[in-house]
């Protein structure tokens, strides 16, 4: 790509994503939201003006991964481990659900095999970049109903990659074994103990080194080091690189210097977040949802009812957790987006050719959808409740 349309590019989707976000906030809803919108208007089905081409993706990527370090910084360790069991089981809940019903409203509609197999593996997927967006815009993300989100989010994504893996290889060979199964599920799940534990002990010795050097941007510097290092680590070993980055967030919010991190993230974040929440938008097709033409009823009869079931499998999942005065529908609610993680389910699907062009627009159609009545739920939830903003008891 040439550098003027590079450049063109960029202003056009910072531009759109501030002016939409400034208009969400006008009607009194979450930010993210019309930074989806500015993507879909931006996109090849309005007005034509971004591409969905591999260097936004790799700018959006670094968005969210900068996203979630930002949110492993804000959160509270010790407090999110309290919340352990009934994020656990959110998770499961919000991991069963969509899948059984994925699978079997293909099933009910003649879609069989690895197709179907994948809908249900792509509707257990949770945006733990735009929840815990969201949820931070709106003052819940240290709730306890926020902790229980995020954690459940947390696990989704790991358990959900891991699927993700298995319905790959079973593209690939036909079959898996059993043990395969297993095996890929305890690397996923081993790797973020022990980035927990790595990145404890080597952290204060790079905050000694930051703390003997006098170039500017030192602090953030080795800090964006380590979330980079750890997402890279967390795609090496078949995780998700949103994983690693959140990992590192958790580690340095443990040990100090967070609000310094925090204050001199925040201008590179505010550059490269939106652009992900603009790349999600722009992925959207509108074209192919035009009622009129009938070779997109089937496509949309799908997508129609894959919502439904996108939407209520994770939603019932927010009465997995227990304990007085805990809201459900707001868990629920913030289980519902599968935004990032969603999206590379449907790309590894179409590029295996498991999806033909109708059922991936019908899938992209659920991934827009749930991330898109997720902020305006949430924000209708949140609103006039109390919030518990510092750790307590769960």
């Amino acid at each position: 790509m040439a550098l003027d349309r590079f450049l063109l590019m960029l202003i056009l989707v910072l531009l759109f994503a501030r002016v939409m976000a400034q208009l969400a906030e006008r009607v009194k809803q979450p930010p993210v939201l019309g930074e989806l919108l500015a993507g879909v208007l931006l996109g090849a089905s309005v007005l034509g003006w971004v591409p969905d081409n591999e260097i936004l993706h790799l700018l959006a990527e670094v968005g969210v991964m900068l996203l979630l370090f930002e949110i492993g910084l804000e959160t509270d360790l010790s407090a999110l481990l309290r919340v352990g069991a009934k994020s656990l089981t959110v998770a499961l809940i919000g991991i069963a659900l969509p899948f059984a019903g994925g699978y079997l409203t293909c099933v009910a509609l003649g879609i069989t095999g690895t197709t179907a197999i994948l809908f249900g593996a792509a509707f257990c997927a949770t945006s733990i970049g735009i929840t815990a967006r969201v949820l931070a815009d709106l003052g819940v993300l240290n709730s306890t109903e926020g902790r229980i989100v995020l954690g459940a989010a947390v696990l989704d994504d790991v358990l959900g990659l891991v699927i993700l893996a298995v319905v790959s290889a079973i593209v690939a060979q036909g079959s898996v074994s059993a043990l395969f199964v297993v095996q890929t599920t305890v690397v996923a799940l081993a790797f973020v103990a022990t980035a927990l534990l790595v990145g404890r002990l080597l952290a204060p010795s790079l905050l000694r080194i930051v703390d003997r050097m006098t170039v500017r941007g030192a602090l953030v510097t080795a800090a964006l080091v380590m979330a980079f290092a750890f997402a890279l680590a967390a795609k090496k070993v078949g995780s998700a690189a949103i994983v690693g980055s959140f990992a590192a967030g958790l580690v340095l919010s443990s040990i100090g210097r967070t609000k310094q991190i925090e204050h001199e993230l925040k201008p590179i974040a505010d550059f490269f977040t939106p652009i992900f929440f603009v790349s999600v938008g722009v992925a959207v097709n509108v074209r192919l949802f035009n009622p009129l033409d009938a070779a997109n009823r089937s496509t949309l009869v799908l997508a129609s009812l894959g919502t439904l079931v996108a939407f209520f499998g994770k939603f019932l999942a927010g009465w997995g957790a227990w304990g007085k005065g805990v809201r459900h529908a707001l868990i629920g609610a913030g289980m519902v987006p599968r935004g990032e993680v969603g999206l590379i389910f449907a790309t590894v699907g179409k590029q295996n050719g498991v999806l033909d062009d109708a059922h991936y627009a019908a899938l992209l159609a659920v991934i827009f959808l749930t991330t898109f009545v997720a902020p305006i739920l949430l924000a209708y939830l949140a609103k006039g409740s109390d919030t518990e903003k510092a750790p307590g008891p769960a």
